[in-house]
């Protein structure tokens, strides 16, 4: 069966209980037609690029899924008429990406920096005062 993910965000005023009612009740669509789900992540209530339907932010949610053609399009439709869904994509790949999502790693990562993002040293390189300057540019 084709391989897909599916991203969808949610209005900002819900719970996150019914943030994973949706993605449950998504789940029990594609089961429903044939498929199956591979994984499931909630990257949270994140902000949004612009505003959606007078929404500043969104839950966002991704699923990895393993299903025929029309388990996909029922799901589609169902996101479509949903009105707790402000948008939703879709996409086919080759494989499944092993391991979290560059989302879920990025935010791993912000958290090793600590509070205020602070870089780990880098002791390999020299201080500003210590560069020699540039010869082509005139003083």
């Amino acid at each position: 069966m084709p391989l897909y993910e599916h991203v969808f965000l949610a209005r900002q005023d819900l719970a996150q209980a019914q943030v994973d009612a949706l993605a449950e009740n998504a789940a029990t669509i594609i089961t429903e037609n044939g498929g199956t789900i591979a994984k499931t992540e909630t990257w949270g209530l994140r902000s949004l690029a612009y505003r959606i339907a007078k929404n500043r932010k969104a839950h966002y949610v991704l699923m990895d899924i393993d299903a025929p053609a029309a388990a996909m399009a029922e799901l589609e439709r169902q996101s479509g008429i949903n009105e707790d869904i402000i948008r939703f994509m879709t996409i086919r790949v080759e494989d499944h990406e092993k391991g979290p999502s560059a989302m879920m790693r990025r935010s791993e990562r912000d958290r090793e920096r600590g509070p205020r993002g602070d870089r780990p040293d880098r002791g390999d390189r020299p201080d500003r005062a210590e560069r020699a300057p540039r010869e082509d540019v005139e003083a």
